[in-house]
This record gives C-alpha cells, structure tokens and sequence, in this order.
C-alpha cells in the first residue's frame, strides 16, 4: 500500500466531511444549462509528490494555451471518474491502470457552462506520457506543496459580462496557472490540510 495514498486518503474524507462555506465558483456567470465534465489531478507517488498539469495547443479556438488539468466532457453512460480516467488517457496517455483514485472534490461552475467534477488520484511517477498534439502540445509537473500554498498565488481581477470577475494566478517555471484550474486547486486546498503528507 502507499504511504502517500494512504495520508492523501485520509485527508481528503476528514476534509469533506462536512460543507465549507468559503469555496470559489463562477456560478453567476454561467448561462443556459451547464454540460457535465470531469478532469484529474493526478498528484505523484514520490517521496515530495507532484501534480501533473497540461498546457492546451496555442491553435485551439477554445481556451488557448491554457493551462489545465486533464480532462473534458462526460460521455453518455459515463460516471465522472471514468471520464477523468479516459481523457487522462486520451490526451496525455496516462494509463488508467496506473492511477488510484482518493475521490471526487467539490463540482465547479464555470462561466462557460460546464459543471465540472474534479477527480484526485495517485499515479505512479516517472510515467512515459505522451502528449496528444491535437489537444495537449505540453505537460508539466509541479510540487504538490508550490500549488497548494495559496501565497504563491496572486488575485485579480477582471470585467466580464457585466460584473467584476476576481481569479487566482501563479507563474511556475514559465506556465501561467490560473482561472478555473487555479480555482479548484484553491478550492480542494481549502479542503485538505496538508501538513502531515510533509512529515
């Protein structure tokens, strides 16, 4: 069994135990109704375990060069784990073997009108991923401890469709991390604390 599992696993059920009252959405500016997704945070099994991230093709019409968890749209007959193990294969070949799940964290509205399931799951390190270039043309992998430091983040903000939009970012190693993805990080960060997967 992992040691890290075993932690991660633990912290994320006595962080979801009960409701949290300050958590992030951009539920007021989604429109019509919301398209259900599911995306993997895919944190490494290593001694000082990592999160993988993707950064989107320039080219793409939708949401270029973001960055961005694995993952999309839910398929018919599809639970939003197998979806976020699917498109975790699909775009960066991760095979879903190689992945244990923790569990689903808080849903996320976006602005754009997806409701997105966020997945947290162990991998094994040092995995042989290969982007897919029509939907990834990067991936990354980032310290668990950097991301979830919320100093580490700034906060903006932004007019969009007619309201004040306030959004996290954070420049890693030349990736800009920030919007929705900065937003669930900040999100599951409030969920767990961390401080003993650090002993």
């Amino acid at each position: 069994m992992s040691v890290l599992f075993d932690r991660l696993k633990r912290v994320f059920d006595d962080g979801h135990g009960s409701p949290h009252p300050d958590l992030i959405t951009d539920e007021r500016f989604a429109e019509g109704t919301p398209r259900p997704a599911a995306v993997l945070i895919p944190v490494t099994d290593r001694a000082r375990p990592g999160v993988i991230l993707t950064q989107r093709p320039q080219d793409l019409r939708s949401h270029p060069g973001q960055v961005a968890f694995p993952g999309g749209k839910i398929d018919a007959g599809e639970t939003p784990v197998e979806a976020a193990l699917r498109e975790a294969e699909e775009e960066i070949a991760l095979p879903r073997g190689d992945v244990r799940i923790i569990g689903a964290t808080d849903n996320y509205l976006t602005g754009t009108g997806f409701d997105i399931t966020p997945v947290l799951g162990i991998v094994t390190p040092d995995l042989p991923l290969v982007p897919n270039p029509g939907e990834v043309e990067s991936w990354f992998e980032v310290p668990l401890a950097t991301l979830f430091d919320r100093s580490n983040y700034d906060r903006n903000s932004v007019y969009w469709r007619g309201a004040e939009r306030s959004y996290y970012e954070m420049h890693y190693e030349g990736y800009r991390i920030w919007g929705v993805t900065a937003a669930i990080i900040a999100n599951l960060s409030r969920r767990l604390e961390l401080t003993e997967l650090f002993d």
